[in-house]
Order: structure tokens, then C-alpha cells, then sequence
């Protein structure tokens, strides 16, 4: 896993339009698929939370599918910590297609955001902060070993990770010393020092 650090790295490298990207990736565990379908009506701020229902795959081929997550553990509302609130408020204010099904995240000519496209630039990103082998999933391990070492319960983590089976959720709760808010405080004021907030 990376440290914490590394994404606050990213986090200073990556442009705007991707940095509540990043952070809903990390922070609140979405794969790239379910970020790639996020409507605004699925993006509660003033609640502070998300709910996942969609998810967006890019075949080989080029072809955009939008389908429901694969399992029901998949659909799920997840809580989006306060801190990161304000970088998605201005996401949404400068990026974001408008109206209630307007999609969270587009491409720079406005279409849907496509991991084909984006991989030009993760992969500068990833060559920039030294790690050139880090996947865009690999976020989402970060924020689950974050989860894990503030004190979430195995049944927590499977609901925010989108699981049904305890076994990935394990992972984390076996694999991380309790920290507790010690650590995640840190984070927080490293997140927020970096967006200006």
C-alpha cells in the first residue's frame, strides 16, 4: 500500500478537474467505474454522502456500458468525510455537467470521463510522484486501511467497500494497526493544506 503521504503528493499534481477524483477515490472508496457514472443527484454535500448505483465500463473497443454495481453489496450510500466537502463543492461548480442527472465527472471536451483518456494523465501523475506502477484502484486500498485504522468494523468496511464477503474486508482489519484519530486527523490537515481550505 502507499502511504498517506503519496496521495497528498498526487493531490498536488493532478489537475483540478481530477483532484475530487482522487479524493472521493480515496477518501470514500469509489472504483473508477462507479466515479465515471456519479451523477449530482446521487452526491448529497449538504448529507454528506454518496450513493453508488451505477457503474461505467469502457470496452476494449471503445464502447461506454452503463450498468448497475455487479452485486447488491455493490449499491450502496457511503459517507464522504466533511474535510474533503468544499473541493467537491467546487468541482461540482466548475466541472460537473449541469442539472440533476448531470454526470460528476466529464472529460475536458465534456464527455463522459473515459479511462482510456484519463491514463495519459495518471501516468504522468504517477511518473511525478515516483510510484509509475500505482493503479488508480490502489486509492481505494488507501482509504480502506484508513477506515480500518480509525477504528471501522469489519461490517463497516464491507458496506463502504460495496462487499458482500468478509474476506476482502479482512484484509484491512487484519493488516493494519488501530491508530486510532491520531492518524486520520493528520490526514485530514493534509488534504486541507493542500486544497486551501
Amino acid at each position: 500500500m502507499i502511504p498517506l503521504t503519496k496521495v497528498l503528493e498526487i493531490l498536488t499534481k493532478i489537475p483540478d478537474r481530477y483532484r475530487a477524483l482522487v479524493l472521493l477515490g480515496t477518501f470514500a472508496r469509489l472504483r473508477w467505474g462507479e466515479l465515471a457514472a456519479l451523477r449530482r443527484q446521487h452526491l448529497d454535500l449538504d448529507a454528506g454522502v454518496v450513493r453508488v448505483v451505477g457503474s461505467l465500463a469502457e470496452l476494449d473497443g471503445g464502447t461506454l456500458v452503463e450498468d448497475t454495481p455487479k452485486s447488491r453489496a455493490g449499491r450502496r450510500v457511503v459517507s464522504i468525510p466533511a474535510e474533503i466537502i468544499p473541493d467537491l463543492q467546487a468541482h461540482l461548480d466548475e466541472f460537473a455537467e449541469d442539472g440533476p442527472d448531470g454526470r460528476v465527472f466529464v472529460g475536458p471536451r465534456g464527455g463522459p470521463l473515459r479511462r482510456s483518456g484519463f491514463r495519459r494523465i495518471w501516468n504522468k501523475v504517477r511518473s511525478d510522484v515516483g510510484l509509475p506502477d500505482l493503479h488508480f484502484h490502489d486509492l481505494r486500498h488507501v482509504g480502506n486501511t484508513l477506515a480500518a485504522s480509525t477504528g471501522a468494523s469489519l461490517k463497516e468496511l464491507m458496506a463502504r467497500m460495496g462487499h458482500a464477503s468478509t474476506r476482502a474486508a479482512l484484509i484491512y482489519q487484519t493488516g493494519q494497526p488501530r491508530s486510532g484519530q491520531g492518524h486520520r486527523g493528520g490526514a485530514w490537515r493534509g488534504v486541507q493544506g493542500r486544497s486551501g481550505h
